[in-house]
């Protein structure tokens, strides 16, 4: 199904955009389709996640807001560092995410 040139399957604009090569990235365990060039954050609202991380006191849900790296809402575990953002933080194959919870843990 298409809205306006984006597809509803996976949210991504269609429609006159050309990508770089595609492959998979890992999220809290589940296996999501990114681009090369792409964000992770844009990667995970075009599988339509739309939680990044919990706040520490009443586990309430965040993600993206601005976008741009100023807010840090978006915070979650990448490849076992917390507090990235994943609004700054390209896709790479095969990176792990995780959903970050609270202040976040380092993997030791």
């Amino acid at each position: 199904m298409e809205f306006r040139g984006v597809s509803m399957a996976d949210r991504r604009v269609e429609k006159g955009v050309k990508r770089g090569r595609q492959f998979e990235i890992e999220v809290d365990g589940e296996t999501i389709v990114a681009y090369e060039g792409e964000t992770i954050a844009a990667a995970l609202i075009a599988a339509g996640r739309r939680t990044f991380r919990r706040t520490a006191k009443k586990k309430h849900p965040r993600g993206m807001y601005c976008g741009i790296g100023l807010c840090f809402e978006c915070m979650m575990v990448i490849n076992g560092i917390p507090n990235t953002r994943a609004c700054q933080t390209l896709a790479t194959p095969g990176c792990r995410v995780e959903t970050q919870e609270g202040l976040g843990r380092w993997e030791v």
